[in-house]
């Protein structure tokens, strides 16, 4: 067989390669008729949890439609998410107290915790609101500083278009039973681990 003859037949099993995979897309398509808000956990050890949690409201508001956010954990850093994000009117609400391994205050946590969240149920029950995003608040559960039953509630109970994304690591099962579409992100290598110091624009 010539080598014109061997490209033909790859290029021709190529094709029917892409079609049998378009047809299968096509069918998952066309099955996907159901019209709600998604709830997404992005959960695991690795890096980028919150960075696809903010990728995703940056695509919300590109899109001209609203979204808030609420930080806990880490809402004591500067943030260029939030730089930025709040220019084109997105509301941010995060914990004053930041780090709570800084702060070692569980009484101050769990009531700074509690502010957070008391704003969150607000954006939760809140018709307007496209998308929420809740960044780390899994460590406030798993802190006690906010109650499971309550958060739960909140989800189950939000307007029926309304999308929200939870990020944090050791996400409560029953969190990811409740989401549409739960992400794991692991860790492989991290360069922190190597003595490399967080990075301005790049870790925060």
């Amino acid at each position: 067989m010539s080598q014109d003859e061997l490209k033909a037949r790859r290029d021709e099993k190529h094709a029917e390669r892409q079609q049998r995979i378009k047809k299968e897309v096509d069918e998952r398509v066309a099955k996907a008729q159901t019209e709600q808000g998604v709830f997404q956990v992005i959960t695991g050890n690795g890096k980028g949890k919150s960075t696809s949690g903010f990728g995703t409201v940056a695509r919300c508001v590109g899109h001209g439609m609203s979204a808030a956010v609420v930080q806990f954990i880490k809402g004591g850093w500067e943030c260029g998410e939030r730089n930025l994000l709040q220019k084109v009117g997105v509301p941010f609400t995060f914990m004053e107290t930041g780090f709570t391994w800084e702060t070692q205050n569980r009484d101050s946590d769990t009531a700074a915790a509690q502010e957070a969240w008391v704003v969150a149920k607000q954006y939760l029950a809140d018709e307007s609101i496209d998308l929420v995003l809740l960044d780390e608040l899994t460590y406030m559960i798993t802190y006690d500083y906010i109650e499971l039953g309550d958060v739960l509630e909140a989800i189950k109970n939000r307007p029926k278009m309304q999308s929200v994304i939870l990020t944090g690591r050791g996400a409560h099962r029953e969190l990811t039973e409740l989401a549409d579409t739960v992400s794991e992100v692991r860790n492989v290598k991290h360069a922190f681990d190597s003595g490399v110091k967080a990075q301005k624009g790049f870790d925060f």
